[in-house]
C-alpha cells in the first residue's frame, strides 16, 4: 500500500486548480509501474518522489500517457505537499536539473534551472491549420515541444476550440492566449495524454520566454487559465533566464493505492 496525496495547484481561492497525485515512496517502483499508477489514476500529472539518495529529493512526472523532464504544476504541488505537510525542503530534483522552492504568505513558488529556450516566431498558416485564428504565434522549446497562440481577447480564448488531432500531430502541447491584466489563456497537449490542462506552469514558463524574446528582459504576469466556472490562476516572475511559478494549493484527500 502506498500513499497518494491529492491536491490541486494555482487554484483561484479554493475553487480551480489542478489536480496532482504526489507519491512520497517510489521504493520498488519500476517506470512501467509508476506509468500504469499514473493512467489509472488519471491525473494531467503523478509525481513519484526518491529519498534514497542524498541530496535534494528527486522527481518523476508522469501524465496518463508519457513521463515528462519538466511541468510546473507538479512542481509547485509536491513543493506545497513536502514544505505544508512533510518534513520541509527547499530544492528538489527532475531530470533537467535542480529547482529551488520559496513559500511567501501561502503562496508556494518554484525556480527551475535556467535555460535559455528557442523561441521562434511561426506562420499564420501553420496555426490556422490547428483550426485557431491568430495575432501571432511561436514556437518554445521547453523542452517540450510548445505552440503559443495570441488570441485577440479573452472572448476569443474562451470560444477556442482547436482541432485537437491536427495539434496532436504538431507540437507537445498549444498554449492559447490574450493580453491583459492578468491575461487569458488555455491548453491543449493531447500528445501528452490531456486533451486540455486546467493550469500549465510549464506554459507559463515558455509565455515568460516569449515577453523576453520580444525585449521584455524582466517582468511578472497573472495568468487566469480554463474556463469560467473552473478558473485557475498560475503567477510567473522573470529576470533574464530566471523564471519562478507560483500558486496556491488546496489539499483535497489521500488516497490509498493497492499494487
Amino acid at each position: 500500500m502506498r500513499h497518494c496525496y491529492v491536491v490541486r495547484v494555482f487554484t483561484d481561492g479554493q475553487s480551480g486548480g489542478n489536480a496532482l497525485g504526489v507519491i512520497p515512496d517510489s521504493v520498488e517502483l519500476s517506470s512501467e509501474a509508476m506509468q500504469g499508477i499514473a493512467t489509472k489514476l488519471g491525473f494531467s500529472e503523478t509525481v513519484f518522489i526518491d529519498w534514497t539518495a542524498a541530496g535534494p529529493p528527486v522527481l518523476r512526472i508522469f501524465t496518463p500517457t508519457v513521463e515528462l523532464p519538466f511541468a510546473g504544476h507538479p512542481l509547485v504541488g509536491t513543493a506545497w505537499v513536502l514544505n505544508s505537510m512533510g518534513p520541509g525542503v527547499d530544492r528538489l530534483s527532475i531530470q533537467i536539473g535542480e529547482v529551488g522552492i520559496r513559500m511567501d504568505n501561502g503562496t508556494c513558488w518554484v525556480g527551475p534551472p535556467e535555460i535559455d529556450q528557442s523561441v521562434s516566431e511561426v506562420s499564420e498558416h501553420e496555426v490556422r491549420r490547428l483550426g485557431v485564428s491568430m495575432i501571432r504565434a511561436w514556437r518554445v522549446v521547453m523542452p517540450m515541444d510548445f505552440l503559443l497562440a495570441e488570441l485577440a481577447d479573452g472572448k476569443a480564448v474562451e470560444n477556442a476550440h482547436p482541432d485537437l488531432a491536427v495539434v496532436n500531430d504538431s507540437c507537445d502541447g498549444l498554449y492559447v492566449f490574450a493580453r491583459g491584466e492578468p491575461v487569458r489563456a488555455r491548453f491543449y497537449a493531447p500528445a501528452l495524454g490531456i486533451d486540455e490542462d486546467p493550469a500549465t506552469g510549464s506554459a507559463a514558463v515558455a509565455l515568460a520566454a516569449v515577453f523576453r524574446s520580444e525585449g521584455q528582459n524582466s517582468g511578472r504576469a497573472e495568468i487566469l487559465q480554463g474556463l469560467r466556472g473552473s478558473l485557475s490562476r498560475v503567477m510567473v516572475n522573470w529576470a533574464g533566464l530566471g523564471v519562478e511559478i507560483g500558486g496556491t494549493v488546496v489539499h483535497d484527500e489521500v488516497r490509498l493505492l493497492e499494487e
